[in-house]
């Protein structure tokens, strides 16, 4: 770039990111989503997925508690709950967990994440450590692929509904929800970037910030699909399906 964007060219360049790299277009979710996943290749995704999904609270406490600006941290903190939730109130790590509960594991042992891939651990505590060490501006853009996460919330709702007779209207509640909070909160985060970042540093910045998030989601599949899909070689001490299952109590 010779110029600063104006806030409607950086939009349009960071939608352009997502029309690009984000993770709806991994050959993975063409499988989840029509039907071709086995039950096991549903469980490795769940399984690895909960530790992206556990992370996302640490990820925005790290955010906080660097942040100066009171207005940010007002707004920021939300997101927290949203996935913590509040006394008489689940959040999304709970529904997460009614997901991995409906697909046979053990809470424990999805808690745990020792049946996680390294690549899952690594790529997770990457994206932490990212929104911890990097400015305000690239922690806030790095959010930003939740301005597309709604249309790909809706295909697996409906593909994994219509596709296997184990995925019912109560484990898929996560995403319902996700529904309504990741327009709201990308919405925030994509005008504080438009307002904040005004030169061409500052700009480029948060592009890089967006695409490193989509590559964090990206390499995540790619390493379920190496180990549970093609050429199908799980890293020793990875899940390997059977393990981790609750017990069924016998019936008395």
């Amino acid at each position: 770039m010779t110029r600063p964007m104006t806030p409607d060219e950086l939009e349009a360049a960071l939608r352009k990111i997502g029309a690009e790299r984000y993770h709806s277009l991994h050959p993975f979710h063409d499988r989840l989503h029509g039907g071709h996943c086995t039950r096991e290749q549903v469980q490795a995704w769940a399984l690895n997925r909960y530790c992206y999904q556990s992370a996302i609270p640490r990820k925005d406490a790290a955010l906080i508690a660097r942040c100066d600006d009171r207005d940010l941290r007002r707004e920021w903190l939300h997101r927290i709950t949203d996935h913590d939730g509040l006394e008489g109130e689940e959040g999304g790590i709970e529904r997460w967990l009614v997901l991995t509960d409906g697909l046979g594991f053990d809470r424990d042992y999805v808690i745990s994440r020792k049946g996680a891939l390294p690549t899952t651990k690594f790529a997770v505590e990457a994206y932490v450590n990212f929104v911890r060490e990097k400015t305000m501006l690239e922690a806030v853009a790095s959010s930003l692929t939740e301005l597309f996460a709604p249309n790909l919330h809706k295909q697996r709702i409906s593909g994994m509904l219509e596709s296997y007779d184990f995925i019912t209207e109560k484990v898929v509640a996560y995403f319902r929800r996700r529904l309504d909070q990741a327009p709201r909160d990308a919405g925030f985060a994509l005008d504080y970037v438009k307002t904040h970042a005004k030169t061409v540093e500052q700009q480029q910045a948060a592009l890089g910030a967006l695409t490193f998030k989509t590559e964090v989601l990206w390499s995540q599949l790619d390493a379920l699909y190496f180990a549970y899909v093609e050429p199908g070689l799980p890293a020793p001490g990875a899940w390997r399906p059977g393990e981790g299952m609750a017990k069924i109590e016998a019936a008395a």
